[in-house]
């Protein structure tokens, strides 16, 4: 029936562990680089760069309407299924290094049925383990939220994008600090890099009037990726890392990569909004 979500139901869902080999190269680095404005990281990939690798290139056919693939080892059972990167976790014994030939071992590690203001939501939590002549040197947790159901079965009230021009950036007072505003052109990039098909990134009419946002959504790995940059920029080694997306950041809005020594680290948004908050160690 119309405007009743159905019950998430992933009893028996136990997708099998999958290993992907790849040589580390250069060049989607120094790409990501260029994306930043920044020079090529050298030898060494900084933190949550692993993102530019072990990339799944689904034909188009196998994708669906919203730019995600249909079908997947690790995307799961459930009927119009929606995604949402909620955060994640990374720890580190070694670097991931250029020209290193590495193997990530993917594998679920949990599931979570949860009610929200939009009905149930199903918590994924991917474990991705990077080996190096078999050696464990790094483990990346991802946790991802899913919704079933029909778009047009959204509550009311969806976020209308504000007239007139762009909000004055966040007023921050952090040791480090990065400001920042993401056009579609960088989302563009970013969404190239990643191999990201999914339209909320790039497709204006599609992120507004089917998912419900205010405008393009900027990418929750770029701003993790934002946050990392704080310690890199300032010589601090990362060795642990946890963060976790809470609002939306929209392309052409300001926002500030904020954080300190302590290992705190944060997005911010106009209107007192924090869309991210991390820590490191």
């Amino acid at each position: 029936m119309k405007g009743v979500r159905p019950v998430i139901d992933v009893a028996g869902w136990a997708p099998e562990t999958r290993e992907t080999t790849e040589v580390i190269g250069a060049a989607p680095a120094a790409a990501l680089a260029g994306v930043l404005d920044i020079g090529p990281p050298g030898e060494e990939l900084p933190p949550l760069w692993q993102w530019l690798y072990f990339l799944e290139r689904p034909a188009q056919h196998e994708l669906g309407a919203d730019g995600h693939p249909r079908e997947g080892r690790f995307l799961p059972p459930i009927p119009d299924r929606r995604r949402m990167f909620a955060g994640g976790r990374f720890r580190i014994a070694e670097p991931l290094r250029v020209g290193d030939t590495v193997t990530r071992r993917d594998e679920l590690a949990s599931t979570a049925v949860k009610n929200g203001r939009s009905g149930e939501m199903l918590f994924v939590t991917v474990r991705h383990t990077f080996l190096r002549d078999g050696t464990e040197i790094a483990v990346e947790e991802q946790d991802l939220v899913y919704r079933s159901g029909d778009p047009a079965d959204r509550p009311a009230g969806r976020p209308e994008a504000p007239a007139g021009p762009p909000p004055e950036p966040p007023a921050v007072d952090a040791p480090w600090t990065l400001p920042m505003t993401a056009d579609p052109v960088l989302l563009f990039r970013f969404s190239a890099l990643t191999y990201n098909a999914h339209r909320i990134h790039y497709d204006e009419e599609y992120a507004t009037g089917v998912e419900g946002h205010a405008g393009l959504v900027v990418h929750g790995p770029l701003l993790a990726i934002l946050c990392l940059e704080l310690p890199r920029r300032a010589d601090v080694r990362v060795r642990e890392l946890s963060f976790r997306a809470r609002r939306p950041v929209f392309a052409g809005r300001p926002f500030t990569a904020a954080g300190a020594p302590d290992g705190t680290l944060s997005i911010e948004a106009p209107g007192g909004v924090t869309a991210m908050t991390a820590t490191f160690a």
